[in-house]
């Protein structure tokens, strides 16, 4: 299934570059199997846990998340397929990969002094901040000092008791409560439902909790950046192996292309844009989802990307037109219009299904070195600067040895197309070449807004 079909799921792929990371022999593994064993039987066992960036289950029931698709790229090398064990809690999966009773843990842990005592890091993938998280119209905290007598909840076993517990001894009015969670997720979910006045989590998830919760504020940072890592049982032979896939991550770019995929969308937020967009899902968007869905019908494209496609166009506003005269819920150009055979731009349906038929089409128009995701975002890019163009963004890629299938390289060479020195070297010339990069950004933020608010 493609990535820009019904399916959302990651597929982490290794590159032919990389090396076979199995070797021929290999100490014993604390749950009593060697490395060789592991690929023998053809099967990795993963400790994680359930959280909206970590791991959980798509559409399809399939396993998806950041870790998840590095999981999945190791697994890869290994020739083996993946056994995903979610675990109650932080303590659990600790305890449970310290009695070698998994392969790997994967669950966005911190590595910590008073972890490393009890278990083995492997190679370090993601850099957070532990952010203080309240609510707007809640207490006003500028200072440290300001957190004598405010509610603030943790989940149990957890870095940032030790941060808070490593604070308390300059700030003795500072005070806090555990609980059990799988994740900091349900504390987000309440500090915004005004339940207890803040929490602590890491800085990735709380900038995907603020695309559903967009009152969420963070007043304070409360540590240095800390690493995230995959922990194994101490003394484990998978170490090495480890850190010989780590090094290839960096070579081949996977992990800028994981921050990408999975972050990218957050780095733009945007209060009063995310507010309104959430206003309008219940407004605007139950009278044009059969509209969208009809298109997914007609083309095989996701009626989300679509939908978030047009919320970019026209804020879902049927009567929307430009000073160019583009115009309608899909912004279609009078020839575009009249080439599909739409004889009303600002009727929704025919305009939905227009702009679907007309995504369909520069997709299929795209040369076959181009797969998966990067097949719809390419073409959303040619949709917003024309194929000409993004043909010649393709040739600044190639010329810059990046590569020109993947939209990761691809929007990097776009904002070139305005410079004199390279558009004059190009047959289509200058274009606004920022603006596709943007375009798309906005189309993946809104996806994201709106599958977390069609899920709650």
């Amino acid at each position: 299934m493609e990535f820009w079909t019904k399916s959302t799921k990651w597929l982490g792929g290794a590159t032919a570059s990389l090396v076979s990371l199995v070797a021929c022999s290999s100490p014993e593994l604390p749950g009593g199997e060697t490395l060789d064993e592991i690929v023998e039987r053809g099967e990795l066992i993963i400790l994680t846990l359930e959280s909206p960036t970590t791991y959980h289950l798509d559409e399809d029931g399939e396993p998806e998340g950041y870790e998840v698709a590095l999981i999945e790229d190791f697994a890869q090398e290994l020739g083996v397929s993946v056994r995903y064990e979610p675990q109650r809690n932080l303590n659990q999966l600790l305890t449970r990969i310290s009695e070698g009773q998994g392969h790997l843990a994967a669950g966005g842990v911190t590595v910590t002094e008073a972890r490393s005592a009890q278990v083995s890091f492997g190679p370090a993938y993601k850099t957070v901040t532990e952010q203080l998280v309240c609510r707007r119209g809640g207490p006003r905290i500028q200072a440290l000092s300001d957190l004598a007598g405010v509610e603030i909840v943790v989940l149990q076993g957890s870095s940032f008791v030790e941060t808070l517990e490593g604070l308390a001894a300059d700030y003795p009015d500072l005070s806090w409560r555990t609980v059990n969670a799988r994740s900091a997720m349900p504390l987000l979910e309440q500090v915004q439902a005004e339940s207890i006045d803040c929490t602590v989590a890491d800085s990735n998830l709380i900038a995907h909790a603020r695309l559903r919760f967009p009152e969420l504020l963070t007043p304070l940072d409360l540590s240095e950046e800390r690493s995230l890592a995959l922990v194994l049982p101490t003394d484990t032979a998978l170490t090495d192996r480890l850190n010989t896939w780590s090094d290839r991550l960096h070579e081949t770019g996977l992990l800028e292309r994981l921050d990408q995929r999975w972050y990218g969308a957050t780095q733009e937020f945007d209060y009063v844009d995310t507010a309104r967009f959430i206003r309008r899902i219940e407004e605007r968007l139950p009278a044009l989802r059969p509209h969208f869905e009809a298109a997914e019908e007609a083309t095989g494209i996701d009626w989300r990307w679509l939908a978030a496609q047009a919320y970019q166009e026209s804020h879902w506003d049927e009567d929307a037109v430009s000073a160019t005269g583009v115009r309608g819920i899909m912004m279609l150009t009078l020839p575009t219009a009249n080439e599909l055979g739409i004889e009303d731009r600002t009727d929704p349906a025919q305009s939905i299904e227009g702009g679907a038929r007309y995504l369909s089409n520069l997709m299929e128009r795209l040369p076959d070195d181009v797969q998966g995701r990067d097949r719809l975002f390419l073409a959303l890019s040619a949709y917003n600067v024309g194929m000409g163009h993004l043909y010649d963004a393709r040739r600044l890629a190639e010329r810059q040895s990046l590569e020109k299938g993947r939209w990761g390289d691809v929007r990097k060479v776009l904002p070139l197309l305005s410079d004199p020195e390279h558009y004059r070297t190009l047959p289509r010339g200058y274009a606004r070449g920022h603006e596709p990069v943007h375009y798309v950004s906005n189309i993946r933020r809104y996806r994201i807004l709106l599958d977390l608010h069609l899920e709650a």
